[in-house]
């Protein structure tokens, strides 16, 4: 699991993540307004101006202080450093399927 800092030592998961946008528009303090009502909004500002909004594949709404292209550039820093699941797994099985240095072939 991916983990990416959101500003003031909070963490969240990296593939929950669907968008990151500024909450100055008004459809977008509309949808604050109502994740707030619903109980889905999560304010990790501490207290500061929001400058991102992150939207989870939950319906979570997360209030953050940092700018949002500055949680998308360590999103992307955070996704460039590790392998996709499937070629970590192709590296696995073929480091599984050669044969152990240590090991002879006695024929």
């Amino acid at each position: 699991m991916k983990l990416i800092n959101i500003g003031f030592g909070n963490i969240v998961s990296a593939g929950r993540i669907i968008a990151i946008v500024s909450p100055e528009s008004a459809p977008i303090k509309r949808i604050i307004s109502d994740a707030r009502e619903k109980s889905l909004l999560i304010d990790a500002t501490y207290g500061r101006r929001t400058r991102a909004v992150i939207i989870t594949d939950n319906g979570s709404l997360i209030l953050s202080a940092l700018q949002p292209e500055t949680v998308a550039a360590r999103l992307q820093s955070v996704s460039d450093r590790t392998p996709p699941a499937d070629e970590r797994q192709a590296e696995n099985q073929q480091a599984e399927n050669q044969p152990d240095p240590g090991e002879q072939d006695d024929e």
